[in-house]
């Protein structure tokens, strides 16, 4: 007996009932925590710009565990991987995103949460039915999942497939995101980068053969254009701006105690106090939370938290422009910007808003040893003996450049003053 999920990327994800690590992915996926995870957008405020963004965190989720799958079930073939690295690598992939907040990782910027040690929480927590799941199946699964995604695990290459420059999390949502926003840009081959893949016994890493070589380059360029057009697109942010001010203003309102509508004693009114939540009252918080207190601020006597929250809910965002000038006279212009919000009778501490964006398209992630990096069995070159970094095999890679994108944030209304400050 299987139990089916219908994928808009990979079509159908099967899990066999009688297989005991599947039953279990299968208990995981109905868990509370986990069917949380449809309650959380994927790309946060993204479908503001892309409609068709509206997959969630569970869909994802769903997909990362199924590419995990086909890579280890492609290097079981040539490699000997354990019974027990495979439910790890498999309960890891599945659960690395479980402690993501409202709308991903917006919520993070203001209110300081961060999910990954939320992730790890979660399954610590001897309440939750994750952690009962896992410690059932095996008393010493909720740690080791808990280490594969810090990666302490051991073989080291499990670890890497969770999180790394080549993982099963990218592998995924490079092409779930580039179906659903509609942006082409995530699109490359992930058969071939699939069946490139080896592992190196002695050091316990993954290398790429020679021959996908170009597959790995468009994978990395698929990473670099979703970032600059997709992730970081203006609208987006613009977007995020106007969330992380109307955030701000109620956080400061609730402090005054002048806040005039929280749902008492919710998970809304504890975060907004600042206070520490427990597990369970985490696992409470979701974008249905926050989207109904933006609908009820629509009406607060507080001009700017109605104002801006009108705003969000009607998709009036606020205006972006680029900052590209020299240090000097940014700080010059965004100075005189706020005196021109101010002066049309906008708070510039909510209503001008600097945005500031990087990516470095290819990095090194760290394990306690030393680092990880991207490696590649060069041409001619027979077995793991004789490994390059990516980058020093590939000029595309090295033509790839970290980059920092500036841009201001500000109210439609203000835009013909801001541009005639601007033009001096």
């Amino acid at each position: 007996m299987e139990r089916l999920y219908r994928d808009p990327v990979h079509n159908i994800i099967a899990l066999s009932l009688s297989q005991p690590d599947d039953a279990l992915l299968v208990r995981l996926i109905d868990s509370p925590e986990f069917q949380r995870l449809r309650y959380i957008k994927q790309l946060g405020l993204a479908l503001y710009t892309f409609q068709g963004a509206e997959h969630s965190r569970f869909t994802h989720s769903l997909g990362v565990m199924h590419v995990m799958t086909r890579v280890l079930d492609h290097l079981g073939k040539r490699y000997s991987i354990s019974d027990e690295a495979r439910v790890v690598a498999r309960g890891a992939a599945l659960l690395h995103d479980l402690g993501h907040g409202p709308f991903s990782h917006v919520i993070e910027k203001v209110l300081k949460h961060n999910h990954e040690r939320w992730t790890t929480q979660i399954i610590a927590d001897p309440a939750t039915a994750v952690h009962q799941l896992l410690a059932a199946f095996d008393s010493s699964l909720p740690d080791k999942v808990i280490a594969t995604i810090e990666h302490r695990y051991r073989p080291a290459f499990i670890g890497d497939l969770v999180s790394s420059q080549l993982d099963v999390d990218r592998f995924d949502y490079l092409l779930r995101d580039s179906l659903m926003t509609g942006a082409k840009y995530g699109n490359y081959d992930l058969e071939w980068i699939i069946h490139a893949l080896e592992i190196d016994p002695e050091s316990e890493r993954i290398f790429v053969a020679a021959n996908g070589l170009y597959a790995v380059e468009e994978y990395l360029q698929a990473r670099f254009y979703m970032f600059r057009q997709v992730y970081f697109h203006r609208s987006l942010r613009s977007a995020e701006a106007v969330l992380m001010s109307i955030l701000r203003r109620a956080v400061g309102l609730m402090r005054a105690g002048s806040l005039q509508f929280v749902v008492a004693d919710s998970v809304m009114e504890r975060v907004l106090k600042g206070e520490v939540l427990t597990t369970a009252e985490y696992l409470r918080f979701d974008d249905h939370d926050v989207m109904f207190h933006l609908k009820q601020w629509m009406r607060e006597p507080d001009a700017i938290l109605s104002d801006l929250a009108r705003r969000f809910i009607e998709r009036r965002l606020f205006k972006a422009i680029d900052l590209e000038m020299p240090d000097g006279e940014r700080a010059e212009f965004i100075a005189k910007a706020r005196q021109c919000v101010a002066a049309l009778g906008y708070d510039p501490d909510y209503y001008l808003i600097e945005d500031r964006a990087a990516d470095i398209p290819y990095y090194s992630y760290y394990r306690p040893e030393g680092k990880a990096r991207l490696l590649i069995q060069p041409n001619g070159a027979n077995g793991p003996g004789h490994l390059s970094d990516i980058a020093d095999v590939s000029g595309v890679v090295r033509g790839m450049r970290g980059y920092e994108l500036h841009r201001l944030c500000f109210p439609m209304e203000t835009i013909k003053a801001i541009e005639e400050v601007r033009a001096g």
